[in-house]
């Protein structure tokens, strides 16, 4: 067991292991720690199933369950993964949406298993929280055009270019 002292656990629909091995082949310091299996048959499936993986997102402690079909993701969570550079935004998004998930505006776009992320460069959140209001509402304008981040247009924005 993790000796973390808080877990978010994140239900999937049977696949929670294979949702975890693709988080780890795509995003760094992300491991798979511990598969736990039902040692009896349950509502959700039999002895031997996979009930629980434990794993490291970007260093921190996270649980998939595989609690069946009764609850689904919603934008109302998301996972917010911050970025210093426009190949590493466009790794993390391309990965995340490949092979049926989808993009949205803003930043946001949701994978195969339906979790929905953030992929957020730095500069973005330096510019809209920046002081001068200005700089703020330029780069807003600018996130709001785009659904992946380009990092040269959100500098672009800071500079007032």
């Amino acid at each position: 067991m993790t000796k973390a002292k808080i877990a978010p656990c994140l239900w999937f629909d049977g696949n929670a292991e294979e949702a975890v091995n693709f988080y780890a082949s795509v995003l760094p310091d992300t491991s798979v720690d511990r598969i736990n299996r039902m040692q009896a048959d349950w509502p959700g499936g039999t002895a031997g199933d996979v009930i629980t993986v434990e794993f490291t997102l970007l260093g921190s402690a996270y649980v998939a369950l595989n609690g069946g079909p009764d609850h689904s993701f919603t934008e109302a969570i998301s996972l917010q993964v911050y970025t210093d550079t426009q190949e590493e935004t466009d790794r993390y998004w391309n990965a995340l949406v490949a092979n049926g998930g989808t993009e949205n505006v803003c930043s946001w776009c949701r994978d195969r298993y339906g979790l929905h992320w953030q992929i957020v460069p730095r500069i973005l959140m330096e510019g809209i929280s920046n002081p001068d209001p200005e700089i703020s509402a330029r780069v807003m304008e600018a996130m709001g055009a785009m659904k992946k981040i380009d990092v040269a247009k959100i500098e672009a924005a800071v500079q007032g270019d």
